[in-house]
């Protein structure tokens, strides 16, 4: 009994000597490999740690190196990233770039050329768009034009219809020049019981 109890508190006992090596958390960290920017691979140089052109040309783009490069020079382009602050760096590498392909593409002129043709389509297109609200506004005035006419003529043409309509409901009217003409006759008539004279006067002179 007692050797059993001495082996079973050797175990416990060296136990956590054994666990100890494979949970320490002062574990060595995994190596990680580091390729140089396309830069310094483009140049053919060793990419030390602080190198000025890692961050904004990636090994992953080495086109946008090759075009900056073609046209400013590796010298211009770390010395002109050198005497900026850090925070504009990134739009100065985006500027380069963007001009170095315009420069490609147009030697003389380069974003100049660029520029240019795009202020030209911007003025014709305004142009258009001038002509276009022109007509717009030319094209409204003549349907408001074309709306009163309509109107103007509507209410003309109803006019008769009211008028006939007001004699058809009132025949009063309608048999006004009748009406006169008895009374016109009625009053001779008058005048000649009244002036019995008259009945013998000649019919010719």
């Amino acid at each position: 009994m007692e050797a059993s109890d001495t082996t079973t508190s050797v175990t416990t006992t060296s136990l956590p000597f054994f666990i100890s090596p494979s949970t320490s958390p002062t574990s060595s960290p995994p190596t990680i490999v580091v390729s140089p920017c396309a830069a310094c691979k483009i140049l053919r140089r060793r990419c030390i740690d602080k190198c000025v052109l890692a961050p904004y040309f990636p090994p992953t783009e080495p086109l946008k190196f090759t075009t900056a490069h073609r046209v400013f020079g590796a010298s211009n382009i770390i010395k002109f990233l050198q005497d900026l602050p850090e925070p504009q760096r990134a739009d100065a590498v985006s500027s380069m770039v963007y001009e170095a392909n315009a420069r490609i593409r147009d030697p003389v002129y380069g974003c100049a050329g660029a520029i240019c043709h795009l202020q030209k389509q911007v003025n014709e297109l305004q142009t258009q768009l001038a002509q276009a609200q022109a007509e717009v506004l030319n094209m409204q005035t003549q349907q408001a034009n074309l709306m009163a006419i309509i109107c103007m003529e509507m209410a003309h043409s109803q006019q008769p219809q009211l008028d006939n309509g007001y004699l058809a409901t009132n025949p009063y009217m309608a048999n006004t020049d009748s009406v006169s003409f008895l009374d016109n006759s009625d009053s001779d008539s008058n005048n000649n019981i009244n002036n019995p004279d008259s009945l013998w006067e000649p019919l010719w002179t």
